[in-house]
């Protein structure tokens, strides 16, 4: 049992990871085409200087992946299937915004993405406090990031049709 829980939170962090490095393929550094397109982008005065989203990501990347090992360790169930199926959802959701706003340029779809992907949080939560309070837990303060990054975005696209 003790080699298969490994497996799993490798398996979990393993994804996460893979989400992680997707995104950061496609970001805005100085420099770049996609960096001077974002430098013109008017933004929130609330927009967060560039050295905090690495730090603030790592931080939600290993609480999401403690979240989801959590949730699959705790007996079987359907809301543990229901909450592991959000899970992953949310993920792929959120490997999708950098490629959607930086790597296409589109803050309007990336929007779109950025509210599925709230839901998809949301839903997360209900069902893993269904089986492991802690977890659910754990993602309230990613959900509140991707609330905030939504205020951003938002006001990216109000700010620059």
């Amino acid at each position: 049992m003790k080699r298969k829980s490994i497996l799993a939170a490798a398996g979990f962090g393993g994804t996460v990871a893979a989400a992680a490095l997707l995104g950061a393929r496609f970001n805005p550094a100085p420099g770049t085409a996609t960096g001077r397109w974002y430098e013109r982008q008017r933004k929130s005065p609330l927009n967060p200087p560039p050295a905090v989203f690495a730090p603030v990501w790592t931080t939600l990347y290993t609480a999401m992946t403690v979240a989801a090992y959590r949730v699959w360790r705790a007996p079987e169930s359907r809301s543990r299937e229901a909450a592991l199926r959000w899970w992953f959802a949310q993920l792929g959701l959120n490997a999708a915004w950098s490629p959607l706003f930086f790597g296409l340029k589109q803050p309007e779809v990336s929007l779109v993405d950025l509210l599925a992907l709230l839901a998809a949080q949301s839903a997360f939560v209900r069902k893993a406090n269904d089986v492991d309070r802690p977890a659910a837990l754990l993602f309230v303060p990613y959900l509140a990031w991707v609330l905030f990054a939504g205020y951003l975005n938002a006001e990216i696209v109000r700010r620059n049709r």
